[in-house]
Formats: structure tokens, C-alpha cells, sequence
């Protein structure tokens, strides 16, 4: 197995494994590196539905995720999926996010297996929000700490639902005007991660509606502001996808983004997530 960093915090390549046939030493390699750069990309593999459950189910518990229809016969698997002739739409995961963050207990991890993916263009980004957390401006830091973040399903829900022509309308069935996606789940704006300690942001555009007892002004301006540092290019990693990869992430300690510039194209991906535990406060 050799490992290669895309960028001195987050992200690596996993080259010289097949992660069908691998003994549990070598898992236990994988999910040290995987904690360690927090999204991982294996190239060359050849998976089906039934071995990307296999390879989640390593991980942990798989989840049937809501709102999403899955992939027939297997309850677990999303297939992530545009077609060449659904231009001028929005794209599923089109927005900086972390997946499902609005449940009581988020996905500890995700997991892609690129199908069929554009000559050129549908790459996907990530963010390390621990990296983000420890270079935040004071002033920041303190209008965070100890703070609890309201998180929804507003793209799910009828009450914050996004503008029509922002949404993927077409080969995803993806439910709409759910008011009880409109449920705010309550978690703390910064989180300590289970396994490794590390302090993170645990807040997202997407799902993060406000801060608990803070003016709404003033807290949407403080996660306006966050949400710019966040996603300044030295906390992020960027794929370009070619058939045949895994990409592994930390969903508990990253954002995401699925760059929507492949008009005219097809794109298939196959996921799975894993079942995580409510975020714990740092």
C-alpha cells in the first residue's frame, strides 16, 4: 500500500491494494490513514452494490439515508446519477455540505465508487474543517465557541426549500416540500471528533440554518463569514474523477462539493454511508 498526499492536510491517494481482497492488518492501515487525511481515493478498483456494502459495512453500520429513493434491491446504495441530457439544473450535492448533517446522529462516513464519470469537468472538493477551526480569526472563535448550530433539511423541506432552478430535477428521486424536513436538530457549532480528539467547525450552508440564542442578523453574518474562511483553497483537496475510484471521507471532520460543470455529460456514482453518533461538543 503506498500513500500519496494530495495536500500537506487533507486528502491522499491509496495506490497497490484492492480493497475487495484485503486482510483485516491491512484495513486497520487503511482506516489509520483515512482518520489521518480524512478522505481517501482508491483508483482502480472494480465494485459492484453488493461489495460497496461490503466495504462500508468495514467501516460500521450501514445507513438507509431519508428523502433519497435508493437503488432497487439495495436499500443502502444511492446511485448519483445525471444524465448527459438533464442540462440547466442544479446538481445533487451542488452546495458546500456535510452529508445529512441535520439528523440527530450524522453519517460518520461516505463512500463514492465512480460509475461513468465526464471526460473533463464533475470533480468534487473537500474541505478539513479541523484545519479551518484552528486557523479561524479570534473574533470568530469566540462567536462560535460553546455555541449550538440549528441544522434542517431545508432542501427537503417546505419552509427554507432552495430556489427552483438551483434544484437537480432529474434521474435522483428526491423528495421535496417535507415539513418534516423542517425539524431543527441542535448540535454544537464546534464538535470533538470520536476517535481522534481533533477539534473541527461542525456548521455547513446547506443544512445550518442559524446559531441557537443569537440575533439573526448577527449569526448569519458570523456564518456567512466562517463559511468564506472555510472554504478558502488551503483547507481544501480537489478530485477529478476517473472510472473505477473510491473516495472514502470523513464526514464527521470535512465539507464537500460536487462542482456542477459537466452539461451534456453523463456522470454515475454509486454511495453508501455509515451510520455515525450525535456530534460531541469540544
Amino acid at each position: 500500500m503506498k500513500l500519496v498526499p494530495l495536500t500537506p492536510s487533507i486528502g491522499a491517494t491509496v495506490e497497490g491494494i484492492d480493497l475487495m481482497s484485503l486482510d483485516q492488518q491491512a484495513f486497520d492501515a487503511v482506516r489509520d490513514a483515512w482518520l489521518r487525511y480524512k478522505v481517501l481515493f482508491f483508483p482502480e478498483q472494480s465494485l459492484d452494490a453488493d461489495a460497496l456494502c461490503r466495504l462500508g459495512s468495514c467501516l460500521g453500520a450501514l445507513m438507509q439515508l431519508p428523502y433519497i429513493r435508493p437503488m432497487e434491491g439495495h436499500p443502502e446504495v444511492i446511485r448519483v446519477l445525471k444524465e448527459a441530457d438533464e442540462v440547466g439544473m442544479g446538481v445533487f450535492g451542488g452546495e458546500w455540505h456535510s452529508d445529512f448533517s441535520f439528523l440527530p446522529a450524522p453519517p460518520a462516513a461516505s463512500i463514492l465508487y465512480s460509475v461513468d464519470v465526464p471526460p473533463v469537468g464533475g470533480d468534487t472538493l473537500w474541505v478539513d474543517m479541523g484545519l479551518a477551526w484552528r486557523k479561524l480569526p479570534q473574533p470568530l472563535r469566540d462567536a462560535l465557541v460553546g455555541r449550538i448550530a440549528v441544522h434542517t433539511g431545508k432542501p427537503y423541506g417546505a419552509a427554507n426549500a432552495p430556489e427552483e432552478s438551483t434544484r437537480f430535477r432529474g434521474s435522483i428521486d428526491i423528495a421535496r416540500g417535507n415539513p418534516e424536513a423542517d425539524r431543527e436538530t441542535r448540535h454544537p457549532a464546534v464538535c470533538r471528533h470520536p476517535e481522534t480528539g481533533e477539534e473541527m467547525l461542525f456548521v455547513n450552508p446547506t443544512y445550518t440554518t442559524r446559531l441557537d440564542g443569537v440575533d439573526a442578523a448577527r449569526g448569519e453574518a458570523v456564518l456567512q463569514a466562517v463559511y468564506a474562511h472555510c472554504t478558502r483553497p488551503e483547507f481544501t483537496c480537489r478530485w477529478r474523477w476517473q472510472p473505477g475510484v473510491v473516495a472514502m471521507w470523513d464526514n464527521r471532520s470535512t465539507m464537500h462539493y460536487a462542482v456542477n460543470d459537466y452539461d451534456g455529460h453523463r456522470r454515475e456514482l454509486l454511495r453508501v454511508a455509515v451510520a455515525g453518533e450525535a456530534p460531541l461538543a469540544a
